[in-house]
């Protein structure tokens, strides 16, 4: 590896560490919500939002960040994002309502959008060809170490918090081990905000205010003096025809002749997150609990999910040239319904029963005489058994010890739940997560690719904010079996669609497919 190479990396993997805080930031929350649902009192659809709320600015984020980063550059873009994880994961410790923890999710939100969109752009901007495929795929990585990094500290914190040490008691991790997880996203934040320090701004960003001498010095260090003068050249033919060429319209996207190349990229946009891989990813530890295994298992397991996820992530971008799209994401989506719907069977088939020994087992503030009409009364319905628990004891009660009462109740096989979620994170990783996004910088004409990817990714994230909003309230009205089934048809439907309407795109140039697919009528 030469200096020029050796120096890329280094910024690449700085200006990576985005999509690690944007991965971080959206997963931490799953440790979060069992604590507080009881502690703010809060309605599922109000736990829901409190999730869901991150998604909505982060895609508001997404469509400014763009035309900000144009305006005052890529680094103070990034800059500023990464003060907003600062920010957010201080506020959220410290939030004393709901409404505050709200508002700091949002604003963390913001920074997430940012993120996802400046960072890769910057690293294609700044990486030499030959290895820019390799560099950009850095940022999805560092996303996916990020998801899995929050399920690790979640369960250490929660593992301290068990601990009884006495430098434990005096941080209060005991006590509020939530802000604690919420808060630790502070340390790699302000890391960011330093490191940043030490990245140039994009030579693209420079030639577009006429700064050619400073981009000339950046891509010198990136990939050397005669490798820099066709960079130079490159970025100046691209800036001239990007500025002659006219902007496209909705209308023009909406035109007949791109009816096929839009409905695949909404169908696809909408299964991605309509199977339910945000519910996994966010509500982790909720889904490990219901099926009994109690807090701590849950824990564990939801890193298991994370580390699945980072595994079967490098496999799909290992071999996604070498096997192609569609067979990809065939036996992904397969593997999504299969994995979904035996999850629905396993929850569908458990039972739930309080005995006498059961309940002596129990803490001392859930023993009492109000639960004893239950004891002996077989349910075969979670929404059944809580419903019953509730009208007991309480709905603040259900919500501070819903996770002892289920375990102390259930029966079922918790390791066909664990098979079936990390069967679910792998087919989805090694599928609808990586592929959908090639997909897209394939599929669709250069004159509106930029707007169709815009078009498509919005739907995918309003269809995203949904499925994490509604979960909780599915799980209570519906329960956690027809949640899953859902997801599962979802799937099904999906894959009938892709085996319908998707060619492979894998080989052939972006004009190739532009003939084959875009039809002129």
């Amino acid at each position: 590896m030469n200096n020029h190479t050796r120096y890329t990396l280094s910024i690449a993997l700085i200006v990576a560490l985005g999509g690690f805080l944007m991965g971080f930031d959206a997963s931490v929350i799953s440790g979060v919500v069992g604590f507080i649902e009881p502690e703010f009192d809060l309605s599922k659809i109000e736990l829901g939002w409190a999730v869901a709320s991150l998604t909505l600015t982060a895609t508001l984020a997404m469509m400014l960040s763009g035309p900000a980063s144009d305006r005052f550059g890529r680094r103070p873009v990034l800059k500023v994002a990464a003060v907003l994880f600062a920010v957010s994961a201080i506020a959220s410790a410290a939030a004393p309502d709901f409404a505050t923890l709200v508002a700091a999710r949002m604003l963390g939100g913001l920074g997430v959008g940012a993120a996802l969109i400046v960072a890769p752009m910057y690293i294609a901007e700044i990486a030499p060809a030959d290895i820019r495929g390799r560099l950009v795929s850095f940022n999805q990585l560092n996303i996916v170490i990020g998801i899995s990094a929050a399920f690790f500290s979640n369960y250490l914190v929660l593992g301290l918090a068990d601990s009884g040490l006495a430098w434990v008691g005096l941080l209060g991790l005991d006590e509020h081990a939530w802000r604690w997880m919420l808060g630790v996203e502070t340390i790699p934040a302000l890391f960011y905000l330093a490191a940043l320090y030490a990245v140039p701004e994009s030579p693209r960003w420079l030639l577009m205010q006429d700064r050619d001498e400073q981009a000339m010095e950046v891509l010198r260090r990136a990939a050397g003096a005669a490798a820099a003068e066709a960079g130079i050249r490159d970025i100046r033919d691209s800036l001239a025809a990007s500025s002659a060429a006219s902007h496209a319209s909705l209308r023009e996207l909406l035109a007949p002749r791109l009816r096929l190349v839009l409905t695949i990229g909404i169908v696809i946009a909408v299964l991605q997150q309509a199977t339910g891989i945000n519910s996994v990813f966010f509500y982790a530890p909720m889904i490990f609990e219901q099926s009994g295994v109690g807090t701590d298992a849950s824990f564990m397991q939801a890193v298991l999910v994370g580390l699945v996820n980072l595994v079967f992530t490098v496999l799909a971008i290992l071999t996604i040239d070498r096997f192609g799209r569609r067979p990809l994401l065939a036996i992904g989506v397969s593997g999504i319904a299969a994995c979904m719907l035996l999850l629905a069977w396993g929850f569908g088939t458990a039972t739930y029963t309080l005995t006498a020994d059961a309940l002596a087992r129990l803490a001392p503030a859930i023993q009492g005489q109000e639960l004893e009409p239950l004891l002996g009364q077989v349910f075969t319905s979670d929404v059944d058994f809580k419903r019953a628990i509730s009208e007991a004891l309480g709905a603040d009660a259900l919500q501070r010890h819903e996770g002892a009462l289920i375990a102390a109740a259930i029966t079922m096989n918790p390791t066909l739940v664990l098979v079936g979620i990390l069967g679910f994170v792998a087919s989805f990783a090694m599928s609808l997560g990586p592929v959908m996004w090639v997909l897209f910088s394939e599929l669709f004409p250069n004159r509106v690719r930029g707007l169709a990817i815009s078009f498509v990714g919005l739907i995918n994230s309003g269809v995203s904010f949904l499925v994490q909003l509604l979960f909780p309230w599915e799980l209570a009205r519906i329960g956690t079996a027809t949640t899953f089934f859902i997801y599962g048809l979802c799937a099904l439907l999906g894959l009938l669609l892709i085996m319908r309407l998707l060619p492979e795109t894998r080989g052939k140039s972006l004009e190739q497919l532009e003939r084959e697919l875009v039809v002129d009528r």
